[in-house]
C-alpha cells in the first residue's frame, strides 16, 4: 500500500504545481501538459512487461527493483533545470512507478481468497486512490515553502522506506517459481507503437487542427498498430493474454475503467487552475482546499470495498459514477467570490463517489480471471486506467482550447474566456463519466469468482 501510493501520488502532486513550473520555465499549457502526459505514456509503455518479469524475476525483485527505478527518477525530477529535463525525469519515474501498482494488486489477488479480496483491495486502495486525492494538498504545502522541487525529493526518503519494509517483510516472495519464458519483442514493439501513435494522433488535433495529413495518418497508425498487436496476442508466449477479453464482466469492467479514467484525469487536471488563476488562491491554500477530498476517500475506501464482498458491485458502482458526475456540475457552478464552502463541497462528494467506483470495479474485473490471468488482469487494470487517463488529459487540453478559442472569437474576454472554457470542460467530464452508467449495469451484482483456468479459444 505505502509502494503504490507513492507512485499514485505523483500522477497528481505535480497538477497544483504546474503553475508554478509553467511560469518558472517560461512554458505554454501545452508543454507543461506533457509533464503529466509523459508520466502516464510512460507508465503505460512498461505495465505489459510485468507479466513477463513477473516470471523471470520474480514478485520480490520486480516490485523492489520498481521502487528503487521510481526513487531514483524522484531524485532527478528535483534536480531537473529545465522544462525537457523534468520531462524525461518523469519517464524514469514511470518505468518504475509502472511496475508498482500492478505487481501490488497482483501480490494481494494471488494472496487473499476471492471472499476477502475486495476488503484486501479497498484496504490497499487507499494507498492507490489516497495518493492521487491528497497529491494536490501536499503537493501546495511543499511548493508554497519549498519550491516545486520538494514535491519530488519526498519520494526520496519514501521510496527508502519501502525498500526496507519490503525486505523485512515480503521476503517469503522469494520462494516464488520463476520461468525463463521467452519475450514478446515483437508483440511488445506493436504495443508501443499503438499508445505512441494514438496519442500523437489526440495532440495532433491540437497542433495541426482536423484538416491535416497528420490527423488521418496518427489515426492510421493507431489502428494498424492495435490489429496488428491484437494479431500478436494469439501466440503462447505473448505480452498480454488477451483472452482475459472474451470474459463478458471483464470487458464490462474494464470499459467503465477506460471511461472513469477519460472523465477524472482530464476533467480533474484543470482544477489547479480554477483554483490559482480565476480564483486567485495561492498553491498552498489550492492544496487545502483539495484535503477534504482525500478525506472522504479515506474514510469511505474500505466501506466499498466490504460492499463490493457482500455482493453489492453493481449498484455501488452505478452510485458511485452518479455521484462523481454530480460533482462535476459543481465544479462547472464555480465562479469569482463563490464561498469555500461551494468549492468544498464537490470536493467532499467527489471523494465519496471516487471510493463507491473505484473499488467494486477492480473486485469485479479481478473476480472475472482464473489465477492463472491474474497477473494479465492487474496489468490490464493499471493499463487502462492510466491510458484512459493520458488520453482524457490531451483531449481535454484539446477541447479546452477549441472552447477558449471560440470565445474569444466571439468578443468575450481572455478571463471571462478562460472562465467559460474550464466550467464547459467540468460539464463534459460529468457527461463522460455518467456514460459509464451502461456498461455498469452489465456488471454482476454478487461477485463471479472463477478460479478454475481459463483455456483460450
Amino acid at each position: 500500500m505505502l509502494g503504490t501510493s507513492m507512485a499514485a501520488i505523483d500522477s497528481s502532486i505535480v497538477n497544483v504545481s504546474l503553475p508554478i513550473i509553467r511560469k518558472e520555465f517560461n512554458a505554454e499549457l501545452s508543454g507543461v501538459e506533457w509533464v503529466i502526459t509523459a508520466y502516464m505514456i510512460s507508465f503505460c509503455l512498461f505495465i505489459p512487461l510485468t507479466n513477463w518479469l513477473k516470471k523471470r524475476i520474480g514478485y520480490f525483485n520486480l516490485f523492489i527493483g520498481a521502487v528503487i527505478i521510481f526513487t531514483i527518477g524522484s531524485l532527478l525530477c528535483s534536480i531537473s533545470t529545465s522544462l525537457n529535463m523534468l520531462v524525461i525525469a518523469r519517464v524514469v519515474q514511470a518505468i518504475g512507478g509502472g511496475a508498482i501498482s500492478p505487481t501490488s494488486l497482483a501480490i494481494l489477488s494471488e494472496n487473499y481468497p476471492p471472499e476477502q479480496r475486495g476488503s484486501a483491495i479497498g484496504w490497499w486502495g487507499i494507498g492507490n486512490v489516497m495518493g492521487p486525492a491528497i497529491g494536490p494538498t501536499l503537493g501546495g504545502l511543499l511548493t508554497h515553502y519549498f519550491g516545486w522541487e520538494s514535491i519530488f525529493y519526498v519520494n526520496v526518503p519514501i521510496g527508502i522506506l519501502v525498500i526496507f519494509m519490503t525486505m523485512r517483510h515480503l521476503g517469503f516472495l522469494k520462494a516464488q517459481s520463476r520461468f525463463h519464458t521467452k519475450f514478446d519483442v515483437v508483440g511488445y514493439v506493436y504495443f508501443a507503437v499503438f499508445v505512441v501513435a494514438i496519442q500523437f494522433t489526440v495532440s495532433a488535433i491540437s497542433d495541426y487542427g482536423f484538416p491535416s495529413w497528420q490527423l488521418p495518418a496518427g489515426v492510421a497508425a493507431t489502428c494498424t498498430a492495435l490489429y496488428l498487436f491484437i494479431r500478436s496476442a494469439k501466440k503462447p508466449d505473448s505480452l498480454l493474454d488477451l483472452s482475459v477479453f472474451k470474459l463478458a464482466v471483464f470487458n464490462k469492467a474494464a470499459i467503465v475503467i477506460v471511461i472513469r479514467s477519460l472523465a477524472l484525469y482530464g476533467g480533474m487536471f484543470f482544477l489547479p487552475f480554477l483554483l490559482q488563476g480565476l480564483l486567485g488562491y495561492s498553491a498552498f491554500q489550492s492544496g487545502l482546499i483539495l484535503l477534504p477530498n482525500a478525506l472522504m476517500m479515506l474514510v469511505s475506501r474500505p466501506f466499498a470495498g466490504r460492499m463490493a464482498d457482500r455482493g453489492k458491485i453493481r449498484n455501488t458502482s452505478i452510485t458511485g459514477i452518479i455521484i462523481v458526475a454530480c460533482s462535476f456540475i459543481l465544479f462547472s457552478q464555480i465562479d469569482v467570490g463563490a464561498s469555500l464552502l461551494a468549492i468544498i463541497l464537490p470536493m467532499v462528494i467527489r471523494g465519496l463517489g471516487m471510493s463507491l467506483l473505484v473499488s467494486p470495479v477492480s473486485t469485479a474485473l479481478l473476480n472475472a480471471v482464473s489465477i492463472e490471468q491474474t497477473a494479465t488482469a492487474t496489468s490490464m487494470n493499471s493499463l487502462l486506467q492510466q491510458f484512459g487517463g493520458s488520453i482524457g488529459i490531451a483531449v481535454s487540453g484539446v477541447i479546452h482550447a477549441f472552447i477558449y478559442n471560440y470565445y474569444l472569437n466571439n468578443k468575450y474576454g481572455e478571463t471571462i474566456s478562460e472562465h467559460f472554457a474550464l466550467q464547459d470542460s467540468f460539464l463534459l467530464s460529468g457527461f463522460v463519466i455518467l456514460l459509464a452508467i451502461i456498461p455498469a449495469l452489465k456488471l454482476p451484482q454478487k461477485p463471479v469468482v472463477k478460479i478454475q483456468k481459463t483455456v483460450a479459444s
